[in-house]
């Protein structure tokens, strides 16, 4: 089977259902590629939650720095549920109301299909072979993003990337996050100072062979439901099938082992019991494409400006150890943020591809800042824009008119 359309996305999760809507708003014939049977990404397969920060003060007013679309997907959200939060949501109504703003804007969507080949000449590519539901499809488009979060469809291109850090290509550490129920919430917030002490002290012991210094845990939405994103696994490639899959493995060991112990030794916990896990573990950093233009921690430090300013972000760098305990971080006050360039999201040696989300082109700390669901939904929002920017021009990717994106982008709320 073979269609051709004007954009091809692959990957649903924040990055590229923004991009798609970005385009589709703005008259592109959009096909989105979901290797799952639904829209989140990272929300909802890993069960990512809840959102970390994505708004700073201007003038002594609090203003997001997301752009339009993850906005209105919040407010989405707190319309259905006829409430106000914009951190902590639900993923069963995230994945309802993506698929209505998908078919509010005209994306067209294909679930459960995984892209395996890509089809290029002289750095354009012209098509995609992919394996859906008992059917093998390929697919064309005049333009292509790559928002899979590990760079896959760059790399079955042939894109260099760098993986991790670069001293020893060790990753931010994956995590299965996972909820309990049946929780006393009431008794446990009494007793929640003794949680991590003895946490530590288990650890000390022996006892716990988890290697993250602490409990993490959020509040949800249902009544006596605790969320938890406390398991910790090191030193594994996470673009690698074996030692993804000895990853969950072992990511699910923790998962009962935090159960354990929380059960035996945790007032409020005493008829807890492990509710769900995630369907995929949980995966922080990846491939990171090899791009025209390199973000580094300095940047961020510096708070950089650039010329071809496509977003911008303020979320601390937030870097869990590759190799066992401890989280680094660097805060950024009110009133600051960098710039993200339109480079970093260009293949080195591509015409007419994007990356979009968590594998731009960035160091491993200056990723450690950008990889967060509001920043890739940002992201994704401004590669769908250059899409609909490139057709209007019917020019490559790399060749277009940055200051028109940027004054679309600046009609749809950005920051740049």
């Amino acid at each position: 089977m073979k269609k051709k359309y004007d954009l091809i996305v692959v990957g649903g999760g924040f990055a590229g259902i923004c991009a798609a809507i970005s385009a589709a708003k703005n008259g592109v014939d959009v096909l989105l590629i979901e290797r799952y049977n639904a829209l989140g990404g990272a929300a909802v397969h890993a069960l990512v939650t809840p959102f970390m920060k994505y708004h700073t003060k201007i003038d002594n007013q609090k203003v997001n720095l997301c752009g339009s679309i993850f906005t209105e997907i919040v407010d989405e959200m707190n319309r259905f549920l006829d409430r106000n939060d914009t951190m902590i949501f639900d993923e069963e109504v995230l994945k309802l109301v993506l698929n209505r703003m998908a078919q509010k804007y005209g994306v067209n969507l294909l679930f459960n299909t995984t892209v395996t080949e890509v089809f290029a000449e002289n750095g354009t590519i012209t098509s995609v072979k992919a394996l859906g539901k008992s059917a093998v499809l390929e697919l064309s488009a005049d333009y292509f993003i790559d928002a899979t979060g590990d760079g896959e469809l760059s790399m079955l291109a042939g894109c260099s990337y760098q993986l991790g850090r670069p001293k020893d290509e060790l990753c931010q550490p994956m995590t299965l996050c996972f909820r309990m129920g049946g929780v006393d919430l009431k008794r446990f917030y009494e007793n929640y100072k003794m949680m991590n002490p003895l946490y530590k002290a288990f650890q000390e012991k022996g006892l716990i062979k988890n290697p993250r210094e602490d409990v993490l845990m959020f509040d949800n939405l249902n009544d006596g439901v605790l969320h938890f994103n406390s398991t910790r696994i090191v030193k594994k490639n996470p673009t690698d099938p074996f030692e993804v899959t000895q990853a969950e493995i072992e990511a699910r060991e923790q998962v009962f082992e935090l159960h354990k112990f929380l059960k035996e030794n945790i007032p409020g916990f005493e008829n807890a019991r492990v509710l769900s896990t995630a369907i995929q573990i949980g995966i922080r950093e990846s491939r990171k494409i090899s791009g025209d233009y390199t973000l580094t921690e300095e940047d961020l430090l510096n708070l950089a400006r650039f010329d071809d300013a496509i977003a911008v972000a303020n979320y601390d760098i937030d870097i869990h150890n590759p190799e066992g305990k401890g989280t680094s971080h660097h805060y950024f006050k009110d009133g600051e943020w960098y710039q993200i360039p339109y480079r970093c999201l260009l293949p080195k040696g591509q015409n007419n591809l994007l990356v979009a989300g968590r594998c731009i082109s960035a160091t491993h700390e200056a990723q450690a800042s950008l990889r967060i669901m509001p920043y890739c939904a940002e992201i994704g929002q401004a590669a769908g824009a250059a899409a609909s920017v490139a057709k209007e021009s019917k020019t490559p990717l790399r060749e277009i008119d940055v200051k028109s994106l940027q004054a679309l982008l600046r009609k749809e709320d950005f920051v740049i």
